[in-house]
């Protein structure tokens, strides 16, 4: 038979386990502080690695052009004019000369990761024919994540 007192006692030492268990208001301020700190720290990398892979994005999509750009010159002796423009990529042009062997060289044209369309110069500046987006500032120039991207890089 269990004496009520030793009942007490077991309760007393569970109340006291339980409260060590748990954690302390300055504990959990701690805590907090070092998660904010590591996200200080990390956050600011994490966004730069976003602008880089813009920028990769519309890279790949300048040389995807270009290449199709090459195609259309390959079939037609001549790349489109400025006036055509990346549209005669995917749908054969009615001003202008008109390409004698045209077949649709993409499927549709894309944007640039900002959400642009691609710019086209022919001739080009820098180029026979430019291809390129203005950045993240959608203006020519700039640096960083505003910086333009082209064919001639």
């Amino acid at each position: 038979m269990n004496h009520p007192l030793h009942a007490i006692r077991r309760l007393r030492h569970a109340g006291a386990t339980l409260r060590q268990a748990g954690f302390t208001l300055i504990e959990l301020m701690v805590v907090l502080v070092i998660i904010g700190v590591l996200a200080a720290l990390i956050v600011p990398n994490v966004l730069d690695r976003a602008d880089d892979a813009r920028a990769t994005a519309a890279r790949t999509d300048v040389n995807n052009l270009m290449q199709a750009l090459k195609l259309y010159r390959l079939d037609n002796q001549r790349y489109p004019t400025t006036e055509q423009g990346l549209q005669a990529l995917i749908a054969k042009p009615g001003a202008g000369p008109a390409p004698g062997n045209w077949k649709p060289y993409l499927d549709k044209l894309p944007s640039d990761p900002w959400g642009r369309p691609y710019q086209y110069l022919n001739p080009g500046i820098k180029g026979e024919v430019d291809v390129m987006s203005f950045g993240a500032d959608g203006q020519t120039g700039g640096e960083g994540k505003n910086a333009d991207v082209g064919s001639w890089q």
